[in-house]
């Protein structure tokens, strides 16, 4: 049975919630809120929030692509 095409299939949804991970990161502030461990002379407190920009960007390109790609197996495989 197919799912309806306005909702998600099961695996879509779940790895959707991963987008709640840079928020979840973000407003516990104070796990890192502090100096140590610097890397390259940048406090932790800037570079862990640095990372985590990758990451999102990493986690929306993630899930953009799942999406995109069960958007192309509902339409027939087109482009």
């Amino acid at each position: 049975m197919k799912a309806p095409e306005d909702t998600p299939s099961g695996g879509r949804t779940r790895l959707r919630w991963l987008l709640l991970a840079p928020f979840a990161a973000m407003l516990d502030v104070g796990s890192y809120n502090r100096i140590e461990p610097a890397l390259a002379g940048i406090p932790f407190f800037y570079w862990y929030q640095l990372l985590w920009i990758l990451v999102a960007a990493a986690i929306i390109f993630l899930v953009y692509h799942r999406e995109r790609e069960g958007h192309r197996e509902s339409d027939g495989g087109g482009p």
